[in-house]
């Protein structure tokens, strides 16, 4: 976005970089990335499989820590904090949407939703409330009570989505979160992402495909850790629902 943009800047990363390994066999996933996203924006991440975008993503919600640079989320130092910090912050103000679910089996579509507020300390009728809540938010309430293996991909997503949602979390990262629905399942997946980000999150979202990306205010490209563009806003998302994929 603009320098002018006048939204306040909810996650904010600066020289982040990241070494896996050591000496000769040290691979540098990251380099020097600086990138803000501000509440009600959705920043799409595309490039090429190994180009650094699943590590940017896991770096941004304190899954892991960057080698060099800060990463801040509104006025904490996410990687400053110690471990049991971290997972604290992640439970409190991120949600996570995964391509692959990461649903508990044997947990029904509430309990999973309720299971970080509940983790978090929150009392269970609290808990289970708000997971009601956020079902409702992704049409899933008639399913709550039934387990992951009792829904299609579509509606397993949508329990996913529900619990990204869950309480005061004001940070949504998606990493590929379509790659396993059908187009017309994935496109709903999309719009209710869109919609969180709009009524007052911030977004980032992985993705191979430009008319994913298309539902983002902007899209940044990563190319062997490196940050190498960046575009404004792609043609309206609903133009291009019929589009063929490209690769």
């Amino acid at each position: 976005m603009s320098a002018a943009d006048p939204r306040p800047v909810l996650l904010s990363l600066r020289g982040v970089s990241r070494v896996h390994g050591s000496g000769a066999t040290a691979v540098r996933a990251l380099r020097g990335v600086d990138l803000d996203v501000r509440i009600g924006e959705l920043v799409a991440i595309m490039g090429a499989s190994g180009s650094g975008k699943s590590t940017l993503l896991n770096i941004a919600g304190g899954l892991d820590t960057p080698t060099e640079g800060t990463v801040n989320l509104g006025r904490h130092d996410i990687a400053s904090l110690d471990q049991k910090a971290r997972a604290r912050l992640r439970r409190r103000s991120i949600g996570y949407v995964f391509q692959d679910f990461n649903l508990i089996p044997a947990l029904t579509g509430l309990e999973n939703v309720s299971l970080p507020r509940e983790l978090d300390g929150v009392p269970l009728r609290t808990a289970r409330k708000e997971a009601r809540t956020a079902l409702d938010e992704v049409g899933m309430a008639d399913l709550a009570d039934r387990f992951p293996d009792e829904m299609s991909g579509g509606q397993r997503q949508r329990v996913a989505i529900a619990r990204a949602f869950v309480g005061p979390r004001r940070l949504v990262l998606a990493d590929e979160p379509t790659g396993a629905l059908d187009s017309a399942t994935g496109e709903d997946v999309l719009r209710l992402l869109r919609a969180r980000v709009d009524a007052g999150a911030g977004g980032l979202l992985v993705t191979h495909e430009a008319r994913h990306a298309a539902w983002a205010d902007r899209t940044i490209f990563i190319r062997d850790g490196v940050v190498i563009d960046s575009t404004g806003e792609l043609a309206e998302p609903e133009s291009l629902l019929s589009a063929t994929d490209g690769h």
